[in-house]
């Protein structure tokens, strides 16, 4: 007899909808699995029949075959271990195979017949919904995610005889309707970190919002203890809540990753801090199998490098490609593996090892020690970070003030409001922040006047930018006009966006 289920394999961040097939003949008993497998598939055949008979499911003796279609797609991870029983059993006539037409199924099998969580299951089940699927069987410890997406339903199981009398005795497993507007609302309603807490550092608060207003990309420089890593944090605060769309396109990521909380969907935007000691793949994806690095965690959000010059070398230099293309390419034997790296990189930096120089009185760094620190990060990175300030030792008397400082909800409407105009600017392009522009684009969206072409001429002649600073300078100055609604970029706008870019970076 023959059986066939529909599962599904990780590819990268996406997923690929597999058949899987069972054939019960006659002939010298035996369980022979086929279709490009990675081990810990072939392994499914043991975990598959134990799992079997510690349910209380004997199998006659047969041969039994089961292939994994399309036999070119390379199958790996432990999700087909659900699909491959269900489909052995309705083989041997133990479950209906009409029943199963149009189910999908994936899950981990314990020896037990307990069903155990997997990875990525929010894509597969969108895939399943592609694919014309009108039911989804899936871990209970993954059914909030899969519940997200509507259109499909999704059940939960927690072991395999719940499965089976799924299908033969009627007793439905149980599901769950989530509605991710409500969700959304809820999560990004609870507390957070707020601007409100910080004192002083008026020019940095600044700085962070022009850098959420357009997207652009920011290093903090300053000694330690001077409040980086509390602006850095706060930053994802200030911009605009997850759409629905954009929460199932992060979700998707961090699915993979097994890194999605309970709610089965992230409802803020994601902050990842990872310590200076990763690695370039752990930055970028990638492995034997492909998985998403911290850079496309950080999809959507804030991709925070605290201490940027303790990094490796070769570690932050990962990062030029998806800056410039909001995406990362990762070749493998097996093929090409994109994964989506829109994000907005936020650094920080001490002044010299020791984090206080120019205090003679603290700082022991020698002029070379000094200038060697600060040329571990390399020109053409420093290029691609839009604003670069400053960060002072914060007074005593602001340290200790009661004075009202702006909260993130404050700071957040102005950067929704200048959101809100780019928008409506960029309606029907490829483009939705300033910070997205390309060099040919600017003649079109920066336009300047005779005085300020004059000005932006002597800056450039003057402090010797690169054409790469130069359009980044348009760019922040065309966000910076976007937050006080000027249609136009006035001088002024040129003159702060020139503040953000220090003499030492300005060449």
């Amino acid at each position: 007899m023959f059986g066939y289920v529909r599962s599904a394999v990780l590819y990268g961040v996406e997923c690929r909808m597999i058949v899987v097939e069972a054939d019960a003949n006659d002939g010298l008993p035996c369980f022979a699995m086929v279709g490009y497998l990675a081990s810990e598939v072939r392994e499914a055949q043991d975990r598959v029949r134990t799992a079997l008979k510690n349910s209380g499911y004997r199998l006659p003796p047969k041969k039994v075959t089961v292939n994994l279609a399309p036999a070119d797609i390379r199958k790996s991870g432990s999700g087909f271990d659900l699909p491959i029983a269900v489909a052995v059993m309705a083989a041997h006539g133990l479950l209906p195979g009409k029943a199963l037409d149009g189910v999908f199924l994936a899950g981990e099998l314990g020896l037990d017949g307990s069903i155990h969580g997997i990875h990525g299951v929010l894509g597969m089940v969108m895939e399943a919904k592609k694919a014309g699927c009108t039911s989804c069987i899936v871990p209970a410890a993954n059914v909030r995610e899969g519940a997200v997406i509507r259109g499909i339903k999704v059940y939960g199981a927690g072991h395999l005889s719940e499965v089976v009398g799924h299908f033969v005795s009627g007793k439905r497993l149980q599901t769950e309707k989530l509605a991710i507007d409500e969700i959304l609302f809820a999560g990004f309603a609870g507390a957070e970190p707020d601007f409100a807490d910080i004192h002083g550092q008026h020019m940095a608060k600044r700085a962070a919002e022009i850098a959420a207003a357009g997207m652009h990309n920011l290093l903090l420089s300053g000694p330690p203890g001077s409040g980086k890593t509390m602006i850095a944090s706060r930053i994802p605060g200030i911009l605009p809540p997850l759409s629905a769309e954009e929460a199932l396109e992060v979700s998707q990521i961090h699915s993979v990753a097994g890194t999605l909380p309970e709610a089965g969907i992230l409802t803020r935007r994601p902050f990842r801090m990872p310590h200076h000691t990763i690695s370039p793949v752990a930055l970028a994806g990638g492995g034997a199998v492909p998985r998403p690095g911290e850079i496309s965690l950080a999809h959507r959000g804030v991709l925070y490098l605290d201490e940027l010059p303790e990094f490796q070398k070769d570690t932050v230099e990962v990062l030029r490609q998806p800056l410039e293309e909001g995406e990362i390419r990762i070749s493998r034997n097996s093929g090409q593996f994109v994964f989506p790296a829109e994000f907005m990189l936020v650094a920080s930096r001490n002044p010299c090892r020791c984090g206080y120089y120019p205090d003679r009185r603290r700082c022991r760094c020698s002029e070379f020690e000094v200038r060697n620190y600060l040329h571990r990060i390399s020109r053409p990175l420093l290029d691609r970070i839009d604003l670069h300030v400053e960060v002072q030792e914060v007074p005593y008397e602001e340290l200790v003030q009661n004075g009202q400082e702006e909260s993130t909800a404050q700071i957040r409407t102005r950067v929704l409001r200048a959101q809100e105009i780019q928008r409506r600017r960029y309606q029907g392009t490829a483009f939705r922040f300033n910070a997205e522009l390309g060099a040919a684009d600017l003649r079109k969206y920066c336009p300047i006047g005779a005085d300020e072409e004059q000005r932006m001429r002597q800056v450039y002649e003057q402090k010797h930018l690169t054409a790469r600073t130069y359009h980044r300078l348009l760019k922040v100055a065309r966000t910076i006009a976007d937050l006080e609604g000027c249609e136009r970029i006035e001088g002024r706008h040129l003159d702060e966006a020139v503040l953000y870019r220090p003499a030492e970076f300005l060449g």
